[in-house]
């Protein structure tokens, strides 16, 4: 079962992850503790051999091996955290592409009961089968590839008796030879059946009846995306890559980080502890990591973080039914809300509620505090040059004509040989052209 948790982390508070840690239903502990136990056992037996069962020979010979596998491990000769990084982040990725591919009918379903109309027992009979139907193609692809499901309907007959596929159908599927899955055929039915009530204008339009296809394609294509994650893995040579290059640093790591005599002065020995905290925590680590991948490479097994799929079956086939049926124009009568009189209106809050309330954002420069300097107005002017050609700076064409006016009426003040009333002839002629 899926286990959910975002409850408790919803807010953040001192140790806010630390309650998780002694959960042991989906946790690490619970994956990982058969082989942390392997693994004690073995760097026990190594260590009680060395210090009780070995001749004074046997022990240089040990510690000589002993100080090789440490230095082995210690270097990068063998990539552990690459191989392993790149290989969860991978396998995550894969994880979260099959949660989204998940064929969920509620688009289908809401076009179904909003373009096939007709409230008598033909109208029902139609939108019912249409969405039967594009359930019955979900059973079939998760029965392929979902363990859980398979256990539920071992044979084609229990759907039959679960109500997703009637005999005669049952028959149609088995009639048609093809070695391949026929997840597809209760979507061809869906297609050639919602063609059927566009013939019979249950379906009013060809903008309807397109509309269904749309929907009917991208449910396919969920359904067809799972059948391929199934079908095609993460490569096994990485997979063994992974296994082996982790496996073989513990392998090492049980012979090199052993405790070895004080008295001989080896390096980095110069103290006897006999547990080695670090590399436990090591080996929790990375075989912690390991054992995340092997989780989610696959999420339709029957771990406890696998996704749900039975209960999903069953939800999506009770609201597909819902809402094509009982809810098929089952609508409340049109009523004045609440607040229909009131132009400036508040939502209420309760008491709790209210406490977190915030003032609404309008931009994050709203409040930005502004100088005198900063409010001051500056107009681009324009400059003539002695020919009486106007020169255009970063101003507007309504700014350089009354520039242009300014100009001549400053050259009529101080111009003795022409008079006012040409004056006002070059300013009329120059409001024309603007």
């Amino acid at each position: 079962m899926t286990l959910s948790y975002s409850l408790e982390v919803a807010n953040v508070s001192f140790g806010g992850f630390t309650k998780l840690l002694f959960r042991w239903k989906g946790s690490i502990y619970k994956l990982l503790y058969k082989e942390f136990l392997v693994f004690c056992g073995v760097y026990v037996f190594f260590s009680v051999l060395y210090r009780l069962m070995l001749t004074p020979e046997q022990q240089d010979l040990f510690e000589r091996i002993a100080l090789y596998c440490d230095r082995f491990t210690n270097t990068s000769f063998i990539p552990v955290l690459f191989v392993l990084g790149f290989y969860v982040t991978l396998a995550f990725n894969r994880w979260w592409g099959q949660y989204t591919s998940f064929p969920l009918p509620d688009n289908l379903m809401m076009v179904v009961s909003g373009n096939v109309h007709g409230a008598d027992e033909r109208g029902r009979l139609l939108r019912r089968t249409l969405m039967r139907c594009a359930n019955l193609s979900s059973v079939l692809i998760l029965r392929s590839i979902s363990t859980r499901v398979r256990k539920r309907f071992p044979t084609l007959d229990r759907v039959v008796d679960a109500g997703f596929m009637t005999s005669h159908e049952l028959k149609l599927l088995e009639s048609l030879h093809s070695d391949f899955n026929k997840y597809w055929m209760p979507l061809t039915w869906f297609a050639n059946l919602a063609s059927r009530a566009r013939e019979e204008g249950r379906v009013r339009d060809d903008v309807a009846l397109r509309l269904l296809m749309d929907e009917l394609n991208n449910y396919r294509a969920k359904c067809s995306l799972l059948f391929h994650y199934d079908w095609i893995s993460i490569p096994l040579v990485y997979t063994q890559v992974v296994t082996l290059a982790v496996y073989s640093f513990f392998a090492f790591s049980v012979v090199g980080r052993q405790f070895l005599n004080p008295d001989k002065g080896y390096q980095g020995h110069k103290l006897d502890l006999y547990v080695p905290v670090f590399t436990l925590l090591q080996f929790f680590f990375y075989a912690g990591w390991l054992k995340v991948g092997e989780l989610i490479i696959n999420p339709f097994g029957e771990d406890d973080d696998d996704f749900e799929t039975n209960q999903l079956i069953d939800r999506n086939f009770q609201a597909s039914m819902l809402a094509v049926d009982d809810m098929y124009q089952n609508l409340a009568p049109l009523e004045k809300d609440k607040h229909w009189a009131q132009r400036h209106f508040s939502i209420p809050y309760t008491s709790t509620a209210a406490d977190s309330r915030k003032p609404a954002f309008r931009g994050s420069t709203f409040d930005m505090r502004m100088s005198t300097g900063d409010l001051e107005i500056h107009q681009a002017g324009m400059e003539m040059q002695k020919d009486g050609v106007g020169l255009l700076r970063g101003c507007s064409l309504p700014s350089l004509t009354d520039t242009s006016l300014h100009h001549l009426m400053n050259n009529a003040e101080h111009d003795e040989g022409h008079d006012e009333d040409q004056v006002k002839i070059m300013i009329k002629v120059d409001a024309n052209e603007e």
